[in-house]
């Protein structure tokens, strides 16, 4: 196992912060097949579809919040549907890693969330939802016809956090509320298809247990583990990529706060760990470490112990992002970050797809 080296001193005030990151030779292993349909049973009834219940029942929690705050305006009742949104914020991070299946049906995911919104098309929309009193936004049944940038977490931020989001706290705010109250209900919808087609006998759930020449989406082992290497590998690509290098790429001075996702309302950081959170979940439920020989299993617990470090930095990081720049300790924590994301990228890459005989496919593109 490697030899673990320690993070100088940034400044006086800074811990030290272990460097995790190196470059992985990649191991050559075998899949052991007969394990794979269990492995993946446990992907989907441990990991998946308790992760799409919380996310739906926060959306609930968040559409009733938003209905106690357009029902009685105040400081107190915005505070709630505030951290109604946080929690509900938590509950889709440590789930949306899982971009394959019915989420993409539909265009879910981006109905759920439209990010990274890099011309600001979907900003300008809810904004102009917002500026003029629209009766098809205030309803599910409608909204959800919209533009997909209008009816997700994205729209419901701006709206609970935006500009002149202060207005909630008064009844000069019922329509801006109202508007709310209907992406929160369109939250709660999606959740609730999202659950509904993982928990069908005979649907995605089936085909993810059972592979083989019959199945429509996995015609062996091979290609069902494949499929969940693919979550961890692309999971961890996302979370450097759009989510650190969004606004961050290693240079102080070209950071762009105003590019991190929830950064309105501070949510950054706490989506970020529940991302990692989320994979380390889903690693650890699943059983991937059985898919392995006996002399590869450290290959399970190193990665981990990565994606642990990068969480524990990463909740200890200001949820002002802006502010993050102004303290050199908070930047060396960012810094860690970038390096480490792309160690994990690795090390599940090529030390986990190599032990047991599968690589998810990813190139890295960005050279360094």
């Amino acid at each position: 196992m490697r030899f673990l080296t320690h993070l100088a001193l940034l400044s006086a005030v800074l811990l030290p912060l272990p460097v995790l990151a190196q470059e992985t030779a990649p191991t050559v292993g075998t899949l052991d097949v007969v394990k794979v349909p269990s492995v993946m049973a446990r992907a989907v009834d441990d990991f998946i579809r308790p992760g799409y219940r919380r996310f739906t029942e926060q959306a609930t929690a968040m559409q009733g919040a938003m209905q106690t705050l357009c029902g009685a305006p105040s400081a107190e009742t915005l505070d709630g549907a505030h951290n109604a949104f946080g929690n509900l914020v938590e509950a889709w991070s440590r789930i949306e890693i899982v971009r394959v299946g019915p989420v993409l049906d539909d265009n879910r995911f981006e109905r759920i969330l439209f990010f990274p919104d890099r011309k600001g098309t979907g900003l300008k929309q809810v904004q102009a939802a917002l500026a003029k009193p629209d009766t098809t936004v205030t309803s599910v049944e409608t909204l959800k016809g919209k533009s997909v940038a209008m009816q997700g977490l994205g729209a419901l931020e701006f709206v609970l956090f935006g500009t002149d989001s202060e207005t909630l706290a008064t009844n000069e705010g019922s329509y801006r509320c109202q508007y709310g109250t209907a992406i929160a209900a369109n939250l709660e919808r999606l959740g609730s298809e999202l659950t509904a087609a993982w928990d069908a006998p005979d649907g995605v759930a089936a085909a993810w247990k059972t592979p083989g020449p019959n199945n429509p989406l996995y015609r062996d082992e091979a290609e069902a583990a494949k499929e969940l290497l693919g979550v961890l590998v692309h999971a961890a690509d996302t979370i450097r990529d759009q989510r650190i290098e969004q606004f961050y790429k290693g240079d102080p001075k070209k950071a762009l706060p105003r590019q991190a996702i929830y950064w309105r309302s501070g949510n950054t950081f706490r989506s970020i760990t529940a991302n990692i959170e989320g994979l380390r979940d889903l690693l650890d439920t699943s059983g991937m470490v059985e898919l392995l020989a006996e002399g590869n299993r450290s290959v399970v617990s190193s990665t981990d112990f990565v994606a642990r470090s990068l969480s524990r930095v990463s909740a200890d990081i200001k949820p002002d992002v802006a502010a993050v720049f102004e303290d050199p300790a908070q930047i060396a924590k960012l810094d860690f970050l970038l390096l480490n994301s792309r160690d994990l990228i690795l090390r599940l890459n090529n030390d986990l797809g190599g032990g047991i005989g599968l690589a998810a496919g990813f190139s890295f593109s960005d050279g360094d």
